[in-house]
């Protein structure tokens, strides 16, 4: 029953976004047109997230139903309206500065903004254990957030207890800092965030921002927003996890896209988890302390059933999960501990946040920037990622490692036939003319741009010109190509501009795509 009504309520939202303008052809797109399965626009081919089209509320849907029925309820509310779960996204408006409150750090070229109770150094264990934000640390940061409750501190499920160990200050080394006072006079600067890692101490989720490239940095109205989106639409498709967003599913397909779902929400799903690598030492060893565990052991994670049968705590200061260690940590006054990149094996600087991943062991950990997808090295939009066998993946390329992906509607192939032609899988029914939607089984076809042409629209839309005779040349026809002019390999056409003279295998040259065959016939030939 539950796939029949799956199979019943299957539509593509053809109204959503209608005449909106395409961003990358500009005036050439008459508007947003839904191609009815290739989930492209029918008038310029672009997708949906190169037109100009307000997604938030659809996205945070996507991403709300991605997360439904996992162990990481904290990213995931629910629509007083319908019940239907919806991603609360962490947009988020930070304000730092203000008189006698702050201090500018300045740790090599980069820079950002500590609490002034911010030690200069790491302070001991049982202090960081404890540690929450002191008044003069939130005095001098104001952030509002969908996500987030009043003061900063983090939203979090009922019955699940808070710790309060990211909540620490972030560590400088005088090594390589120095903390220069704030002026009072130094105006408060405000930066609204589209994104920001949902952490309770503001200025970890700004340094995490800043050590991000630039132009990939989410801050509203900037490239880096649009980048975010755009990754957004491109690595969390829906139809990788929603049937009724797919194309025509049978009830036997339905089944298998829903125990795939079902298989990666529980195996490889994750978000990653925004945290000092210093202050997660300290807590381990705190934990140590109190007999809570013991070196090299992990702390459960979002969901998790913790010593006393409780839910995993919710950190106040991280993304997701609790805190957990970096590796054991030596007695105090001992000498820092190195920590260094999964990806880069670049050490980390002191005081940066570093990204954890609960599947991929809290011994292992990223820096912002590190935090990418195996496949195509783009950042793991939001920190949502799904690991396989040691390897991060967005959403988009963990699915094509788990299943093929249909070349024409995008969408991963549950059924047991399908067709295999240019490098690509399709369906069977979606191997068609991308123009014309010409199903191609037995007919004569031109890949154009990775993408298959019948040739009545090949010869309509793409052929080239013949600079003899001005017709189309056909694609399985004998043509002459010199630079950017192109002539059939006839008679006709292949010719002497001056004198007729045939010129198939002979002497030639040419000239503003004509032809000649010496010096004399370009000399006479009329302008």
């Amino acid at each position: 029953m539950e796939i029949e009504k799956e199979v019943k309520k299957m539509t593509l939202g053809h109204e959503f976004g209608a005449g909106a303008a395409c961003l990358k052809c500009k005036d050439k797109c008459e508007g947003f047109e839904l191609h009815f399965w290739r989930k492209i626009c029918r008038n310029c081919k672009c997708g949906l997230a190169e037109h100009n089209v307000q997604m938030n509320f659809e996205e945070n849907k996507k991403v709300g139903k991605l997360f439904e029925d996992t162990k990481y309820t904290g990213l995931i509310a629910k629509l007083k309206t319908d019940g239907a779960p919806v991603y609360r996204g962490n947009a988020v408006t930070i304000t730092l500065g203000g008189p006698a409150t702050a201090h500018t750090v300045l740790p090599g070229t980069a820079h950002t903004v500590s609490p002034a109770s911010a030690a200069a150094s790491v302070p001991h264990a049982a202090a960081a254990a404890a540690a929450s934000v002191p008044p003069a640390a939130t005095s001098g940061v104001q952030a509002t957030s969908g996500g987030t409750a009043p003061g900063g501190a983090q939203a979090r499920p009922a019955g699940v207890a808070p710790v309060k160990a990211n909540a620490a200050n972030v560590h400088v080394s005088p090594a390589t800092a120095n903390a220069v006072p704030v002026s009072k006079e130094t105006p408060l600067k405000s930066v609204t965030y589209e994104w920001a890692p949902p952490v309770a101490n503001k200025y970890v989720a700004v340094r995490y921002i800043e050590l991000l490239p630039p132009e990939k940095r989410p801050v509203a109205g900037t490239e880096g927003a649009a980048y975010r989106r755009q990754q957004m639409a491109r690595q969390l498709p829906e139809h990788d996890q929603d049937p009724s967003k797919c194309h025509e599913l049978s009830p036997a397909e339905v089944k298998k896209m829903q125990q795939f779902v079902r298989k990666y929400k529980d195996e490889a799903l994750g978000v990653g988890d925004v945290r000092l690598p210093e202050e997660m030492a300290l807590v381990q060893q705190a934990a140590v302390t109190a007999g809570e565990g013991g070196p090299g052991a992990k702390a459960a994670g979002p969901g998790a059933v913790g010593p006393k049968g409780g839910a995993g705590s919710m950190s106040a200061g991280g993304a997701v999960g609790t805190a957990a260690t970096a590796g054991a940590m030596a007695a105090p006054g001992a000498p820092q501990q190195s920590f260094s990149c999964r990806r880069c094996n670049q050490p980390m600087r002191v005081g940066d946040p570093a990204v954890y991943a609960e599947r991929a062991g809290y011994d292992n950990l990223w820096h912002p920037a590190c935090f990418v997808c195996c496949t195509c090295d783009e950042l793991l939009v939001d920190m949502i990622y799904f690991w396989k066998r040691g390897k991060l993946y967005c959403g988009r390329h963990y699915g094509d490692s788990e299943k093929p992906r249909c070349g024409g509607c995008d969408e991963l192939i549950f059924s047991n036939e399908y067709t295999q032609a240019e490098g690509q899988n399709w369906h069977l029914k979606h191997f068609c003319c991308f123009d014309c939607d010409l199903v191609l089984a037995g007919e004569t076809y031109v890949m154009e741009q990775d993408k298959p042409v019948c040739t009545p629209c090949y010869m309509k839309n793409y052929a080239v010109k013949c600079s003899g005779c001005g017709e189309a040349v056909d694609p399985e026809a004998q043509r002459v190509s010199y630079g950017e002019h192109h002539w059939h390999a006839a008679p006709q056409c292949f010719k002497c501009s001056g004198c007729a003279k045939v010129l198939m295998g002979q002497r030639f040259m040419a000239a503003q795509g004509r032809l000649f065959c010496s010096v004399e016939c370009k000399k006479n030939a009329p302008a």
